[in-house]
């Protein structure tokens, strides 16, 4: 853990299973929002051995509930060890639903190990896009605004093999719904919206993640 500093992420796989691309986290949006923007770039520095750590989930810790779930999307897209910074033995059951979603664990967790990258950043509306080992394709639609804003991508822009038709998999609401191409939602302030893409209108499968919490 050196902080972020001496491009770690350039050496750090030589000496250890993770370091640190930030200084030091804390319970409010724009800390988060600033450790995000500072470790998206590095996601081709992640792979299976060694990941970019942008510190501890504040999951629980003050910011909003969608705020919190905001922060597991993107650390789970960006191959985020998942690490808790508070205490579960007091936490809300709000603040478990976050930490045991399986379905977004799965992402993070996933065995091909590549990290998302951030396919588009406009006025603050971002879109990451993440392969996943099965074919699959994780993205996220994230808010940095304080209003509600209306996000957009297609399943072409974020990687999915060709098909004429798409499941969406709601990894929050747990909701299915079909497309054919386009991946679209109204987020609110400083929310996000995960999804699952799979080629064809069958269930999307997320699989079962490993145990351990560094991605």
């Amino acid at each position: 853990c050196n902080w972020g500093q001496e491009s770690v992420w350039t050496w750090g796989a030589g000496v250890g299973n993770l370091w640190r691309t930030t200084g030091d986290i804390n319970a409010s949006f724009g800390s988060m929002l600033s450790n995000f923007h500072n470790t998206v770039g590095l996601a081709s520095y992640a792979a299976p051995g060694g990941w970019n750590d942008p510190d501890m989930l504040e999951v629980g810790n003050g910011m909003s509930f969608t705020e919190d779930r905001s922060e597991m999307s993107l650390w789970a897209m960006m191959a985020a060890p998942l690490i808790s910074g508070t205490d579960l033995r007091s936490a809300t059951p709000a603040t478990l639903s976050l930490y045991t979603n399986k379905d977004v664990i799965a992402v993070d967790q996933d065995s091909l190990g590549k990290a998302g990258t951030e396919i588009a950043s406009t006025g603050g509306k971002d879109v990451m896009a993440r392969k996943l080992a099965n074919g699959d394709v994780a993205v996220v639609l994230f808010n940095e605004n304080g209003t509600a804003q209306t996000i957009s991508t297609t399943a072409s822009a974020a990687g999915a093999a060709s098909a004429s038709s798409y499941t969406l998999n709601n990894l929050w609401s747990h909701v299915l719904t079909s497309t054919t191409g386009t991946i679209s939602a109204t987020v609110p302030a400083h929310g996000s919206v995960m999804y699952r893409v799979s080629a064809g209108s069958g269930t999307s499968v997320g699989g079962t993640p490993p145990l351990a919490g560094a991605s």
